[in-house]
């Protein structure tokens, strides 16, 4: 935070700010929250803010500064997440940089084709043994003050060598949960809901956000 910024007054975490312009993260965490009193807003509705560069070298580094920047900016308890696909057979890439995996030029739409594109190219040869894969999600809440909780959580599976599916977003139409037959873009929005790794590090998230001390309660 800037000197310039000052700092907001505290909000009630009744309203929950979510440190992301991805419309998709937005409303899945509605869903999740619709039952819990909670609303969430994104960062399309607050004043904006310097928004820091991904630099962290973990998902939990990532999430937490999202988090902290935003809490700091805007005086609203802040939930961030980090995402993204680890593959067996590429080392554990593309990791923290799957959303920019094939570069960062053009919509978010076009990046995801082109990543998801990469990253089937990259394990054409790769026998059905070895196309392990998981979905890993750290989802971080700040309050203004700086304390700040963090969870991660992993979605195993496998690839598939062609997608299937038109629900979700990035690599979602070539990743077969443990379990399924199924890609994670062929299950319904509410299927994928409560199972996926950034559902289950959100619902792990949320009760925590109690930790953060009385004056946000």
């Amino acid at each position: 935070m800037t000197e310039s910024m000052g700092r907001a007054p505290l909000r009630s975490v009744s309203r929950v700010l979510l440190a992301t312009r991805n419309d998709a993260k937005l409303e899945e965490l509605r869903r999740m929250t619709s039952s819990q009193g909670l609303e969430v807003i994104g960062l399309a509705d607050v004043p904006e803010f310097p928004e820091a560069p991904e630099v962290g070298a973990t998902f939990e580094e990532n999430a937490l500064a999202k988090a902290r920047d935003a809490a700091a900016a805007t005086g609203y308890v802040a939930v961030a997440d980090d995402s993204g696909l680890t593959v067996d057979a590429l080392n554990g890439m593309p990791g923290i940089l799957s959303a920019r995996w094939s570069g960062r030029s053009g919509s978010r739409e076009e990046r995801d084709a082109r990543n998801l594109a990469l990253v089937l190219d990259q394990t054409a040869d790769v026998p059905e043994e070895r196309r392990g894969a998981a979905f890993v999600c750290a989802a971080a809440a700040a309050h203004p003050d700086g304390r700040v909780v963090v969870v991660v959580e992993r979605w195993p599976g496998r690839l598939i060598r062609l997608p299937r599916g038109t629900n979700g977003f990035g690599y979602d139409p070539a990743f077969v949960p443990d379990g399924e037959s199924r890609t994670s873009a062929e299950m319904a929005p509410e299927e994928k809901d409560a199972v996926s790794h950034r559902s289950r590090a959100l619902r792990a998230l949320i009760p925590r956000l109690s930790e953060l001390g009385s004056s946000v309660s």
